[in-house]
């Protein structure tokens, strides 16, 4: 085994430029539209109660310990593990390809939200809503999607060769307090909409008739999303973070902001939709379309929708962003260390790359929508690819830090500036409850269709 100290990089000027920039990679797609329509199809008030105590429990633990792993070896996420133990390399390089195959399929979908930013600020929202086909057309067609896709990409690689300060600090330190204004904004419209009271007790008020095994299953699954685990972000953040910063309370606040634009995020979607689309529940089930099908169609209808809806895609299009400079952060910081190779011609050489592969998800719509991997399209079959990583390298962290290398590895470098609060509790979470959940998800992507 081995146990390297060494920071070797440079990073983050000050603990609040860490919490953003984490908060912001946390906040996401998965938050805005992933959350609410996870919500409403698992019984509401009831999802909501489990999420909460996963979020304070399993994603604490993991999360913790993802930055710690990083702050002290304070290497890439490859080499990271590889530092940790030896026999642990191959768990770097699968949880290094995660951000590989989520990188180009979601800054293609940031595009996609890119397009009805554009849309609803020119004032043509309207004619996005109806029975789907605007969006079937939009993606049925190449052209567009790659030109926004394109766009998307390219403004997210600019921040990241800006480098760790002057570009994701930075833009974390001014996008998040703008994410948190506009969020907070449109819940409070959207809560003075007539009947949005109802749709407001559906969304809070826990019904245990509704608890079962598949509620637990997709709280914590959801997790992965709302706080960007398992997919080598929070160890390369933490590889970066100041040695003086107190990861235990650091790890709390960026729950608290994640959790807290994750619940803002129904509270918009969930009693609009309830209230236009008359108290049906169905129509909050309608999974990813909700966003570019059923949203629009309430835009329509709502009172000054069309400024509604362009602060929407606003906001959605900050947490997408947010989110994918994440995302090739991580996948530039390999490269950096792999290669030895400077950060712009790194950054370069992941975002050509990227598009490539990105563009795989945009033809897979159009002019290769007659071919399939597995009955899916391109987008869907890597979606579906990288949800099945995550939880075997979560399960298989817990091991290599639970029973291999100890606890203790994590636990010395929470405690060189602070007590650990809670180790008795992280014990137990990353030996025990922590592994039993990644078999559950596991366990269901075979056998439980969610």
């Amino acid at each position: 085994m081995q146990s390297k100290t060494t920071q070797v990089k440079s990073g983050f000027g000050s603990k609040l430029g860490f919490i953003l920039a984490a908060a912001g990679s946390a906040v996401g797609l998965g938050n805005i539209w992933r959350f609410p329509y996870l919500a409403a199809k698992y019984g509401g008030g009831m999802f909501l109660l489990v999420y909460l105590i996963f979020a304070v429990t399993f994603g604490f633990a993991l999360m913790t310990t993802e930055i710690a792993i990083g702050r002290r070896t304070g290497k890439s996420v490859i080499q990271a593990y590889s530092d940790m133990n030896c026999h642990f390399k191959p768990l770097g390089w699968l949880a290094g390809a995660i951000p590989v195959i989520i990188l180009p399929y979601y800054c293609v979908i940031g595009g996609w939200v890119l397009k009805y930013l554009v849309i609803f600020t020119t004032g043509s929202g309207a004619s996005a809503a109806g029975d789907g086909s605007y969006f079937s057309n939009f993606i049925g067609h190449a052209g567009s999607p790659m030109l926004f896709f394109a766009i998307f990409i390219l403004l997210t690689a600019v921040v990241v060769m800006l480098g760790v300060q002057k570009g994701v600090e930075k833009v974390s330190k001014l996008m998040m307090p703008v994410l948190l204004i506009l969020i907070v904004g449109i819940s409070i419209y959207t809560l003075t909409l007539p009947g949005a009271i109802d749709g407001l007790i559906y969304y809070v008020k826990p019904d245990f008739n509704q608890f079962s095994i598949k509620t637990v299953i997709a709280a914590v699954g959801q997790l992965f999303y709302s706080m960007s685990l398992a997919m080598g972000i929070m160890i390369t953040y933490g590889s970066y973070m100041r040695k003086e910063d107190n990861i235990e309370s650091s790890v709390r606040q960026i729950e608290v902001f994640d959790t807290l634009v994750a619940f803002l995020s129904g509270l918009i979607i969930v009693p609009a939709v309830f209230v236009f689309s008359g108290g049906d529940e169905n129509a909050l089930n309608a999974g990813p379309s909700l966003m570019f099908i059923t949203l629009p169609n309430v835009f329509k209808e709502m009172l000054g929708g069309q400024i509604v809806g362009a602060v929407f895609f606003l906001l959605v299009v900050l947490a997408a962003m947010t989110s994918s400079i994440s995302l090739m952060e991580t996948v530039v910081s390999i490269v950096e260390e792999r290669f030895h190779w400077k950060r712009i011609p790194s950054c370069l050489i992941v975002t050509g790359i990227s598009f490539l592969i990105g563009l795989l998800s945009v033809f897979g719509y159009s002019i290769w929508s007659d071919f399939t991997i597995f009955h899916m399209q391109f987008l869907d079959f890597f979606d579906y690819i990288s949800n099945n990583m995550m939880p075997i390298v979560a399960l298989m962290t817990c091991v290599l830090v639970g029973f291999v290398v100890k606890t203790t590895f994590v636990e010395d470098e929470i405690e060189k500036n602070a007590r650990f609060r809670v180790k008795g509790l992280y014990r137990v979470m990353i030996k025990f409850i922590c592994p039993i959940c990644m078999l559950l998800i596991l366990f269901s992507a075979l056998f439980l269709k969610l």
